[in-house]
């Protein structure tokens, strides 16, 4: 397998800054998806792709119709073809890659997350990306969060898949899931179905709390239930200077729900979140602004505390919108749920990375201390029976996760593939 890895490191990588160089947000992963369709596609496995790949209606915070076609028409312009482009116009992104070898074994699914974030990239020489050429090209969006080299772990687990084909059997279905960041993605591929009679469900993530190269935790812990909302505040425009008694300032309004917003108590029973991400308002200095929205985040230790943080948001919005006689209106347009990983993973993982060359230390569990909707993939295959893990590739970063200068080693993308084949392989033993 050690051969193996090495023949891939520079294949992978190529394929990490050409992800990195051309970052697309959640539902607008049009390249993207693109992309790993085609190198998938030239390792013959079935792919479903877009509007097959996903229940439509159960999407969460697809952008309008105006910003889904103007990510379309860019994507055109990078040669997406258009019969690839008919199967996700609209926000149907992503897409499933199935290899069946026809033999007895489990079905084994992986999840891997492939959007970026609204970020805008550092300029800096020190930054990596920058000094080495990949920087992003889509200004304002950048891949602060490893996304690209999960999908690039997600097509080195797809390689493996067909160049140790004749020691596995049954089933193997790779998710790589659009929309990750604002927990959105994820329940809209789980409602499709892909999920439902899996024996193993593996997902990961790099860095996070593991800050060592080599270094693999088998499971996470730690998962914060989040509910992410949309906030519209209506009031009236009027003069700002003859008539400003004639105006309902939704600027105002917005003001004070973010100020007090922060000001939730905090619970007794485990940590909370809460934080006011964007906040946009009014048209001109001299007219009363008469719209303002934001986006905002709770996050909970358990879902009932979860419940208890979105539930005092909406009751601070609501009062602060009274307060300057404007409308407002609340939308959830992001869920992630809590979940554990089965107790076994450790003694697998660990026993799977026996005298492996990348992965050097395995840790039976690491804390993520944050949100992801894999949890909604994982509780639907523990639900049904099957064993779920959420695991971690160590690596030193430049910077923390969202950060603009955020950066990972690149040698964690074999760590990812060697331990995740090794897991395979171990599943697939006598």
């Amino acid at each position: 397998m050690e051969d193996f890895l090495d023949t891939q490191r520079e294949r992978l990588t190529t394929i990490r800054r050409d992800l990195h160089r051309h970052p697309e947000a959640g539902w607008t992963e049009y390249r993207t998806t693109h992309k790993i369709g085609r190198e998938l596609e030239g390792m013959g496995f079935d792919l479903t792709v877009g509007k097959d790949a996903l229940d439509s209606n159960a999407r969460l915070g697809v952008p309008g119709v105006e910003e889904l076609s103007r990510h379309e028409e860019r994507a055109r312009e990078a040669g997406v073809p258009e019969d690839w482009l008919a199967k996700m116009r609209g926000g149907h992104t992503g897409l499933v890659a199935r290899f069946d070898t026809e033999r007895p074994g489990p079905h084994v699914a992986l999840r891997f997350d492939i959007d970026a974030l609204p970020v805008h990239e550092s300029e800096g020489e020190d930054h990596r990306p920058k000094s080495l050429g990949f920087r992003s090209e889509n200004e304002g969006v950048m891949h602060a969060c490893g996304h690209d080299g999960h999908a690039a772990i997600g097509l080195g687990v797809a390689a493996f898949l067909r160049q140790f084909e004749g020691d596995l059997g049954g089933r193997f279905t790779l998710l790589f899931q659009p929309s990750e960041e604002g927990s959105r993605g994820a329940v809209a591929m789980a409602e499709r179905g892909w999920l439902d009679d899996a024996d193993y469900f593996l997902a990961g993530h790099l860095g996070t709390s593991v800050n060592e190269l080599g270094t693999v935790a088998a499971t996470t812990a730690g998962f914060l239930p989040t509910t992410k909302l949309d906030v519209r505040f209506r009031g009236r425009a009027a003069h700002a200077g003859g008539e400003p008694q004639e105006g309902r300032n939704a600027l105002l309004a917005a003001v004070a729900a973010a100020l007090h917003l922060h000001a939730i108590s905090r619970h007794g029973d485990g940590e909370t979140r809460v934080n006011v991400g964007t906040l946009t308002a009014g048209t001109g200095r001299n007219v009363i602004p008469d719209r303002a929205e934001m986006q905002i985040e709770t996050r909970g230790a358990t879902e009932d505390l979860d419940t208890y943080v979105a539930g005092e948001a909406r009751r601070i919005i609501e009062a602060s919108a009274a307060m300057h006689g404007v409308e407002t209106e609340v939308e959830v347009v992001g869920r992630g749920i809590g979940a554990v990983c089965d107790e076994e993973w450790p003694g697998i993982v660990e026993e799977a990375c026996e005298g492996a060359k990348f992965v050097r230390c395995v840790l039976p569990e690491a804390s993520i201390g944050g949100s992801e909707d894999a949890t909604i993939m994982m509780e639907r295959v523990r639900e049904r029976g099957g064993k779920a893990t959420y695991m971690v590739f160590g690596s030193p970063l430049a910077a923390g996760h969202h950060n603009p200068a955020f950066d990972w080693e690149e040698d964690a993308i074999l760590v990812g593939v060697e331990a995740m084949g090794r897991v395979i392989l171990h599943l697939n033993s006598p």
